[in-house]
Formats: C-alpha cells, sequence, structure tokens
C-alpha cells in the first residue's frame, strides 16, 4: 500500500470517532421556534388589558407566526384557545405567556385608533374578495361607522352586500381588522363574531358611537346628515358630520333625496348610494 492509501485508511478509521465528539444536541424548542418563523406552527398568548375599558368583553387571545397576525379571539383558557385555533388553521398551536413586545405594542395602538401601526397579517387560505373586504375596512376611522353597502361599493362589487357581511363574518383578526364598525346597510348594528351584538355595541361604545342613537335615527329615516352651511352631505358618524351644528344640521333618507335638495357627497367619508338590506 502507498503512503498515500496508508493516510487515507487510517483517516477514514478515524473520522467517525472525530464527528462523534463534534455531534451537539439542538437546544430544547429550536424546531418549534423554526416552525413558527416559517408559518408551519403558530403561537398564541393572551393581550394584557391592551383594551382598556373593553376588558369586561372576555380575554382576548391573539395567534401569529413569522408571516404575521394569524387570529384573534375569545378564549376562556390558553388551552382551549389554542385548540380551537389549531383546529381552524391545522397548524400546531404553542402556547405563550406573552406576545412579543413590538407586536403587543402595535396590537395595542390599532385597538387604541392608530390604522398605521404597522401589523402583518397572516391571511392564507383566504379568497381574495375576503382579503379586500377587510382591508377596506382598515380604512374606517376609529369611532366611525360605515354600512355593508359601503363597503361593497368601495371594492367595485356594489352589488354584493351579503357576500360582504359573510367576508366580515369570517374576519380571523376582529379588532385588528375593524369589522365592528361596518353595520348594517339597514341601519341596525348587525351581528359580530368576537362574541356577538352585544360585544359589538360595547366595543363601538368605547370608541365614543352611541348604537342606539345610529339605529333610532335609521328607524326613522335619517340615514345621512347635511349641512345646511355646506351642503355636503356625510354618514352620521362621519368627523365633518359630527361637526354640523344642530340648527344647520339637516337629515336625509338617501343620497338621491340628498341630491335632488343640492347636497353633494363628502369626500372623506364617500357616502354611496344603497338599497340592499345586508
Amino acid at each position: 500500500m502507498t503512503v498515500n492509501g496508508m493516510l487515507e485508511a487510517a483517516a477514514a478509521d478515524l473520522a467517525p470517532g472525530l464527528l462523534g465528539g463534534l455531534a451537539v444536541r439542538a437546544p430544547r424548542g429550536l424546531v418549534d421556534e423554526i416552525l413558527v418563523e416559517v408559518g408551519l406552527a403558530d403561537r398564541i398568548a393572551p393581550l394584557a388589558s391592551a383594551i382598556g375599558t373593553l376588558s369586561a368583553i372576555g380575554t382576548l387571545w391573539v395567534a401569529w407566526n413569522g408571516r404575521g397576525l394569524a387570529s384573534v379571539g375569545l378564549g376562556e383558557d390558553g388551552p382551549t384557545a389554542a385548540a380551537e385555533h389549531e383546529a381552524r388553521t391545522g397548524r400546531r398551536t404553542l402556547l405563550a405567556d406573552a406576545l412579543p413586545p413590538e407586536l403587543a405594542s402595535a396590537v395595542s395602538r390599532r385597538l387604541a385608533g392608530d390604522r398605521h401601526a404597522p401589523i402583518e397579517l397572516d391571511l392564507r387560505g383566504r379568497t381574495p374578495f375576503e382579503v379586500a373586504v377587510w382591508r377596506k375596512a382598515l380604512e374606517i376611522p376609529f369611532g366611525e361607522v360605515r354600512p355593508y353597502g359601503w363597503v361593497a361599493a368601495e371594492i367595485g362589487s356594489p352589488k354584493a352586500v351579503r357576500a360582504v357581511g359573510t367576508a366580515l363574518g369570517h374576519n380571523p383578526v376582529p379588532l385588528v381588522v375593524p369589522c365592528h364598525r361596518v353595520v348594517r346597510t339597514d341601519g341596525s348594528i348587525g351581528n359580530y363574531s368576537l362574541g356577538g351584538p352585544r360585544n359589538k355595541r360595547a366595543i363601538l361604545a368605547a370608541e365614543g358611537v352611541d348604537p342606539e342613537a345610529l339605529e333610532d335615527a335609521a328607524h326613522r329615516g335619517e340615514r345621512l346628515v347635511g349641512s345646511d352651511t355646506t351642503h355636503i352631505v356625510c354618514w352620521p358618524t362621519c368627523r365633518h358630520a359630527r361637526r354640523v351644528t344642530p340648527q344647520h344640521r339637516v337629515s336625509f333618507r338617501s343620497l338621491r333625496e340628498a341630491g335632488a335638495r343640492g347636497y353633494r357627497p363628502c369626500k372623506v367619508c364617500r357616502p354611496v348610494a344603497i338599497s340592499t338590506a345586508a
């Protein structure tokens, strides 16, 4: 055997032992960290008192992964919330003590009315129509509401009012995507996936909206509000409508009625002609 051959044979004999000495056990939890980071698993944690006076609606559980925020829901306890999220998504869901500080801060800012707080959303498996509805709901300001028909018109599907209602009912991240700010086209508050109408009313009230007053006005046929000084007509909760003093406030049943009297639609809240209830 040549000298080179002898060296190669000796190296082959030594290699397994040397490599065995280099073996290091992976840190505990590393696999879970990787799965969460790539979005193949989620973590879920309670949102600690981020909604202030809304704590009465129950404990909020927020799920997330490396792709973004995956869900917001109510739950009695961690194991139940994790199991329900896992059943909905099919992804392993791991309990955590708290949200990452940056995410917790961004969610809290969103709930306080900051529409520009940066939050990535994990909306995998959702239809383009659903995503369009949710992204339009994100544009509704804190303390204001819009009808389902407005959302339908804004996304270019004015006849899809009922489909808009269905999409909002399937919103996986309520409060962050404020579907509570969308009410029925007939003027009633409507249902809500995060605990039903009672919670929806409580959330709107915490934002400064009076749900009962809105419904009473709608039942009287007062669907839009105009100013007899500017001759601009708005949705009732628009910030411009709220500045109209009682002596200059004019109510309308429809945009057609307002237009017939020389009023033009507000460019901020953009009222539209809607007739189909949802």
